[in-house]
């Protein structure tokens, strides 16, 4: 593909983003840069109050969302924030994808990645934090992602409500010439009883943007919440129900031409050699345009260059890694297991001078393989580049990002970049990569001024992924006598994600930095060990890897809650009650685990060939806890009967959307519990298609019951902590229904069908 430079600016930046924090202003000022973007977006009848905020004057309600709406819900669980302080009438809400624009960055997803962030969100409060929060303003990246959108929105969403509706309720008593603090305001509708006085948003918002900014607005509490804690209906649906919503691959502009690729098999091969006079003369073939890693066709219609593009005869060179496979990664990833160059990410106590002196010491080796994201929606990227400027249509998950790198592969000034991000067709960290931008407006470039929306094949996407790593983990542990675990030592390995997506993005720089993601879910474990070890050995190896649901807690959950398992049997004890006595200063751990107990009716005795296995996990500052019910066969056919999950995700704003979440992700943990593996060989996936890639389908989905149960602790995210805790769950389960420990996955490994 094409080199692009970054400026000084942009590469701290790329290196916040994986190990670095930002600030950002509320953006309440009307002559705030930060705001220009937004207020840009108005049209006749509209005025922007800040950032956040438009309001016609019928009175028409909009917000500007910074995040991208994937599913997840953030369409409305934002709107909501702003919906409640501003006291607007929240089903006549309109919301807008928000302009880029420093004011919008994502503050709390950096944090969160910080080095010397313990998963608890401690990281937030350290000096450290706290320094880079403040400085790093100019570095403004919109993102979204690590389960965050909430989290982040928290604050500046809703006080940018209330600002609107102090500035608002003031225009109306400075109309009514009544004091302020006599104003109610109720869905959008602002009165004065003692003058009989009343009008609505749009009445006063003309004369309330040339208020000054009050600085002294109070939120409301927690009692006062009328919209808040209760389920609304998603804001998106209607149009996805009726066809109106527009995905990325919906985009349909006048004049746009269509391309198609073919790429190098081989992960690091190249573009040996290309025969363009087989295809020149096809029907609608426009242009063939060469690239590093490949080769496009650009036709009148996505149909004619995918066919031209599959008879163009082209040769690779498919370099040094023409011979690699699955199972040579699998051996240098155990070999990897004796490494003397392993992070620590937790140490407390002498782990391994009591292991040495220990009897019946227990040991469990688990491995876990890559994953693709196999998101629903093909990926694709529509760009348009002239000579001054580049306009892009893309489901993204960080528009910053793709501004920037457009900018630079275009030559042309950024003031002069307009990204629109749609409606995402499923992201899962997918849609946070560089590979698809880079490459559309490189093809687009060749076509000066006319539109060329890049769509890539299933098998482009299955075959060309970045994956979720394979890793090993090995543990070691003993018991005191009675019965309680007193030392415990695990070792992960597997590549670094955060290392993997920065050589990408700074293909000449190496930062080589501490990546909490790799032992992110094993070494925060609540679990009360008075000696515990926890190290990462990174490997390197030539399997593209990236960001994917959950990230290392998709794989350590596994791995930790599976062994706290054997470790309960080993034990003789019940897997909650072992939990539990290694969770005596965690009581809002223990609560989530007891309410799951409760719900699965965990004591209730089942009959042959039937099991309930339990997990218990963090993940971005929420807890969750699962129960899975199964039935096995004793032709090693598996159904899973039931589900049962828990959740404490402190202060809910949306109940249905934390609960659809918890479903979502649950069937997605479970799909690749079942059946997920991505398969190399000769130094390429084999894996072609969904065929080969399979899922849960309606027939094979559990029922899934989840309870919240906030306990007032911090607010957490909810995209992803539902996905870790089901596949040691369903383990779990499976061994308490035939006795056998199953230590890799996909069950399909191991003999099993579902």
């Amino acid at each position: 593909m094409s080199k692009f430079k970054l400026t000084r600016r942009k590469f701290l930046v790329a290196g916040a983003l994986v190990g670095g924090g930002l600030a950002v202003g509320y953006g309440f000022r009307s002559d705030a840069p930060e705001n220009a973007a937004f207020y840009a977006t108005t049209k006749d009848g509209e005025i922007a109050l800040n950032a956040w905020i438009k309001i016609g004057t019928d009175g028409q309600v909009t917000v500007a969302i910074p995040r991208s709406e994937m599913g997840q819900g953030v369409y409305t669980s934002l709107a909501m924030l702003v919906a409640e302080e501003l006291d607007a009438d929240f089903g006549t809400i309109k919301v807008e994808q928000a302009p880029i624009a420093d004011v919008y960055a994502n503050i709390v997803v950096l944090q969160d990645a910080l080095p010397f962030s313990d998963g608890h969100h401690d990281g937030e409060d350290t000096l450290g934090a706290s320094v880079i929060a403040s400085v790093a303003g100019m570095l403004g990246v919109q993102v979204t992602g690590g389960s965050t959108s909430v989290r982040d929105a928290w604050g500046p969403m809703r006080q940018a409500g209330a600002t609107a509706r102090r500035m608002l309720v003031i225009a109306a008593a400075d109309t009514w010439n009544v004091p302020a603090d006599e104003c109610t305001v109720t869905k959008g509708v602002i009165s004065h009883d003692g003058r009989g006085k009343s009008g609505t948003f749009g009445d006063f918002v003309q004369k309330a943007a040339s208020e000054p900014v009050p600085d002294d607005v109070v939120l409301k509490e927690p009692a006062n919440y009328n919209l808040i804690g209760k389920s609304q209906a998603r804001l998106d649906i209607p149009a996805k129900v009726t066809g109106a919503a527009e995905y990325g691959i919906d985009i349909d502009l006048p004049g746009m031409a269509y391309a198609a690729v073919k790429l190098c098999p081989v992960f690091g091969g190249t573009l040996a050699s290309h025969d363009d006079a087989a295809i020149k003369d096809m029907p609608g073939v426009i242009k063939i345009v060469p690239f590093e890693d490949g080769i496009a066709v650009i036709a009148d219609s996505f149909w004619r260059a995918k066919t031209a593009v599959e008879a163009l005869p082209v040769t690779y060179d498919d370099g040094i890694n023409k011979s690699f496979s699955t199972e040579q990664a699998f051996k240098i990833l155990e070999e990897n297991l004796q490494s003397d160059d392993a992070r620590i990410y937790a140490e407390t106590g002498d782990t391994a001078a009591v292991l040495a002196s220990a009897t019946g010491e227990v040991t469990g080796l688990y491995q876990l393989p890559y994953l693709a994201h196999a998101c629903l929606e093909p990926m694709n990227c529509t760009a348009k580049v002239s000579e001054t400027g580049v306009e892009i249509w893309m489901p993204n998950q960080i528009p910053t990002l793709i501004k920037w790198l457009a900018e630079k592969i275009a030559d042309v000034p950024a003031e002069n970049v307009k990204v629109h991000t749609t409606l995402l067709g499923g992201g899962f960290g997918r849609r946070l990569e560089i590979d698809l931008v880079v490459m559309a407006v490189t093809i687009a470039k060749a076509l000066p001024n006319q539109p060329v929306k890049l769509l890539w094949t299933r098998e482009n996407d299955t075959q060309h992924d970045m994956y979720r790593p394979a890793a090993v983990s090995r543990f070691q542990a003993s018991l005191t006598k009675d019965g309680k675990i007193e030392a415990w030592q695990n070792r992960i390995v597997a590549q670094s994600i955060a290392g993997a997506f920065t050589a990408r993005l700074l293909p000449w720089a190496t930062m080589d930095v501490p990546d909490n993601t790799t032992a992110e879910g094993a070494a925060d474990i609540p679990y009360e060990f008075t000696n515990r070890l926890v190290d990462h050995v990174p490997v390197s190896l030539p399997i593209p890897v990236g960001f994917w649901r959950s990230v290392g807690h998709s794989y350590n959950a596994f791995f930790t809650e599976s062994f706290m398992d054997e470790m309960a049997h080993t034990a003789g004890q019940d897997p909650i009650a072992f939990r539990l006595a290694h969770l005596i200063d965690h009581p809002d751990f223990a609560n989530v685990l007891r309410k799951v107990a409760e719900i699965s009716g965990w004591s209730t005795p089942l009959t042959v060939g039937r099991g309930r296995g339990v997990a218990l996990h963090e993940s971005f500052g929420s807890i969750v806890a699962q129960v899975a019910e199964v039935t096995v066969s004793e032709t090693k056919t598996i159904t899973v009967d039931k589900v049962y999950c828990v959740i404490d995700c402190g202060t809910v704003v949306n109940p249905d959307t934390v609960i659809a979440q918890m479903e979502g992700s649950i069937i997605f943990g479970l799909s690749a519990a079942l059946y997920g593996e991505i398969s190399i060989e000769d130094g390429r996936v084999v894996n072609e298609n969904f065929p080969d890639y399979d899922m849960v389908r309606l027939a094979n989905t559990p029922i899934i019951e989840t309870h919240l149960a906030p306990s007032g602790r911090r607010m957490g995210g909810v995209g992803e902590p539902g996905t870790p805790p089901i596949a040691p769950a369903l383990t779990n389960a499976i061994f308490a229904a035939t006795g056998e420990r199953l230590r890799t996955l996909p069950l399909s490994e191991n003999g099993y069908t579902a």
